[in-house]
């Protein structure tokens, strides 16, 4: 299994309507990096990922399971995009804010730190279970 991590402007997309979207999820559209699109790809069903607040509140606020794996964005005109479907599995008990995870020694390296612009990046499996610590999980 892979991590993740999704950002989302939650005056865009939030937390609260991503669970809203239950079982079924949500398609993840709209991205339209290159480095992103090939995080996505590489993402398989069951991969977990946090859901992080941008902008307003950055903070991770969640954990989300892939649902659907890579396909075709039909936002996307010129057809080289594509996106996976996400659906929530469970909040954090205490969110994770930006300032905090850049004041953790062990965190870094994380790519939120470093490239905090991407929209889709991978989490190490050490950061992974560091957030959730953190988190209350």
């Amino acid at each position: 299994m892979a991590y993740w991590l999704f950002k989302s402007e939650p005056e865009v997309w939030s937390w609260d309507q991503q669970v809203k979207r239950g079982e079924k999820g949500e398609h993840w559209n709209g991205v339209r990096n290159h480095l992103a699109k090939k995080h996505m790809m590489a993402m398989k069903i069951g991969d977990k990922g946090f859901f992080y607040h941008s902008n307003e509140g950055k903070e991770i606020v969640g954990i989300v399971e892939v649902c659907k794996e890579y396909y075709p964005d039909h936002t996307d005109e010129s057809g080289r995009f594509g996106m996976v479907d996400i659906k929530a599995v469970e909040p954090l008990k205490h969110p994770v804010s930006l300032a905090t995870i850049k004041n953790e020694s062990a965190l870094k390296d994380m790519v939120l730190v470093n490239n905090s612009r991407l929209s889709v990046q991978p989490v190490t499996e050490q950061e992974w279970k560091l957030i959730c610590r953190m988190g209350g999980l």
